[in-house]
């Protein structure tokens, strides 16, 4: 096992974008004030300190009372660390959390013009969370998802609104990586797309439109690049250390196939291996592989666990 520090790194470098047209139009529709999001987990958190940044104010749910104060204690470091590094001036910071409001009742998000989910990756939860969302929403109140792979058509279908749902796929770390698809079905309006287009813009991102298909564009690319590196090792052509190497020296990738999949969780990329398998009606493409599952069973999640491809040295508290 090699030895890797542990600290956070991006898929790819920022240029990664430039290969991404921002199809919005001219047209530009008022500004998102209000921001709900429905999960206080990572990708969530992040979502929020991204739009209180852009002076938008958020209503941060969660069903966990616990979860949502782990994660105000998660964005008060997160903006203090970016103080100390000069990212952000003292009162950027404080202005950015103070907009940022914790709730524990659906109700709460009701004055929301854009509502984010981001919870468990499961059709059936994400269908009946989007019902009470319609119910409890202005019939103007665009509801999005943050599903990686997930059936945003079959997540629509739960509403009587089709037209106001879409999927934005923000990537992990949502702060740095400048890329989210919006997941268009065949009922999503053009006057959906469009503000979906201009929030993306409020947030700083670059925003790629694609229809609704297994995968997207980036999971899809993205289980290229672990599929062919797991099909390398397991052939014994090269070892991950060298893989890695490689991919980063000659492909200019700011980080290896094996730091990427150690990174994000070989758990959790597993399990999204499988969906994506079964959501592509069994594409061998997308077949999970049999080293994947061999260290999942065996506890080796990556730098969650401490040991993935390589070893790593938890940080002290």
């Amino acid at each position: 096992m090699q030895t890797c520090p542990l600290r956070p790194r991006l898929f790819f470098k920022p240029h990664f974008s430039k290969f991404f047209e921002n199809t919005s139009t001219t047209t530009t529709l008022p500004m998102v004030k209000h921001l709900g999001i429905v999960g206080a987990g990572t990708m969530g958190a992040g979502i929020a300190q991204l739009a209180a940044l852009a002076g938008i104010d958020v209503v941060l749910y969660d069903i966990n009372d616990t979860v949502l104060r782990q994660a105000l204690e998660r964005l008060k470091r997160s903006l203090n660390k970016a103080v100390e590094k000069g990212e952000l001036n003292s009162e950027q910071s404080t202005g950015a959390f103070s907009r940022i409001h914790p709730r524990t009742r659906l109700a709460d998000l009701s004055h929301s013009d854009f509502i984010i989910e981001s919870v468990i990756e499961d059709l059936r939860i994400k269908k009946d969370l989007f019902k009470h969302l319609e119910a409890g929403t202005k019939s103007t109140t665009i509801l999005a998802s943050n599903t990686s792979f997930l059936s945003v058509t079959a997540i629509a279908s739960a509403t009587r609104r089709a037209e106001k749902v879409v999927g934005l796929h923000f990537l992990y770390p949502v702060e740095s990586v400048k890329i989210v698809e919006i997941v268009q079905t065949a009922q999503t309006s053009q006057e959906t797309l469009q503000q979906c287009h201009d929030f993306l813009n409020q947030l700083g991102k670059t925003s790629v439109a694609v229809t609704d298909s297994p995968g997207f564009i980036i999971n899809r690319l993205v289980h290229s690049f672990h599929g062919e590196a797991l099909q390398i090792l397991g052939e014994h052509v090269a070892d991950a250390e060298q893989i890695d190497r490689i991919m980063k020296a000659e492909g200019g990738f700011a980080v290896g196939p094996f730091e990427s999949m150690d990174d994000l969780g070989l758990d959790s990329l597993l399990n999204a291996t499988k969906s994506l398998f079964d959501a592509s009606s069994g594409d061998s493409r997308f077949r999970p592989h049999p080293v994947q599952k061999r260290m999942v069973e065996s506890g080796l999640f990556g730098k969650k666990s401490g040991r993935g491809f390589y070893t790593y040295e938890q940080e002290k508290k």
